[in-house]
């Protein structure tokens, strides 16, 4: 038997597969597929403090290694998925992420604080969304804007915060140290990178607002880039993200220092992809000899 089991911010989680936010809802439609219990955790979709509705128009489209989205963060709202979905999600017995976005610092901090009295693991808080009241830049973008968000929900919620980094920020390491610097207990990236489609039939942009987030194996060199760059940067956990599809990235995210990863285009592709993740890398470690995944991780 190998000992998949990994600790991140000071939390025990069974194997390192995660649930990406926005890939797996909240966990109802895939628990009808596999016994989600043997995930390492899942990350909700995207919450507001209020619901949104979402963006009109095409919202996915396919590329030749990936998807591009524009979804808009359509979901209920803080309160409604506390109402209807968190007592679901907590009976899946496994670990249990809250993605929180938000448009101005008071949305974020209220929708944090929903959560002080309930049983979560841990926040993950995406910093890419648009700023409203500063030019709908997103707060991510900047180290002083990260820094100072972080820095302000870290004073509000009782839980181990997580941050989620844009790679389109100006710099993701220095983002990176100022989440740390601001408080964060650890780190997740890369979120989507912006990209372009454009229907030549019609002439136009695919997408109502122009650009979307490209996620999907196109990206996985990128973000393998960038979270070997934060990793060895900061002194807090990181949470690997982009184009995780099989047992091979998993091992690759971790030998670049990751503690964690989170799968998500691949759960649009084969349903059952975390499961097959985990069976595949239990016996990856069993021929490679391995007793434990900190025999790996960091060593590139």
């Amino acid at each position: 038997m190998v000992n998949t089991s990994v600790k991140f911010c000071g939390i025990n989680f069974k194997n390192p597969i995660v649930a990406a936010s926005g890939t797996f809802g909240f966990g109802r439609e895939y628990s009808k597929i596999y016994d989600l219990g043997i995930l390492g955790g899942i990350a909700s979709k995207g919450l507001t403090l209020h619901k949104k509705e979402g963006n009109e128009g095409i919202r996915i489209w396919e590329t030749p290694m990936g998807i591009m989205n524009s979804i808009g963060l359509e979901n209920p709202g803080v309160r409604s998925f506390i109402e209807d979905e968190l007592d679901f999600m907590k009976s899946l017995n496994t670990n249990i992420i809250i993605n929180i976005g938000g448009s101005t610092e008071e949305e974020y901090l209220e929708a944090v604080e929903y959560f002080n009295e309930l049983e979560i693991d841990m926040i993950e808080l995406n910093i890419s969304c648009p700023n409203v009241k500063e030019g709908c830049m997103a707060f991510g973008l900047t180290d002083s804007g990260a820094g100072d968000i972080v820095s302000k929900v870290r004073k509000v919620t009782k839980h181990p915060l997580v941050v989620k980094l844009s790679p389109n920020a100006e710099d993701i390491i220095r983002v990176a140290q100022a989440c740390e610097y601001a408080g964060a207990d650890g780190l997740s990236l890369i979120n989507t990178i912006r990209a372009l489609a454009i229907d030549i039939k019609k002439r136009k942009p695919v997408f109502q607002n122009l650009y979307a987030g490209l996620s999907g194996p196109a990206i996985k060199p990128i973000a393998l880039r960038m979270v070997h760059e934060v990793c060895n940067n900061v002194n807090i956990p990181v949470m690997g993200i982009g184009g995780i599809s099989n047992y091979r990235d998993v091992v690759e995210f971790m030998m670049a220092g990751a503690q964690l990863v989170q799968v998500g285009t691949a759960n649009l592709v084969e349903l059952d992809a975390g499961r097959t993740i985990i069976e595949d890398l239990k016996e990856y470690m069993q021929v490679e000899g391995l007793k434990s995944l900190e025999e790996i991780r960091g060593i590139i």
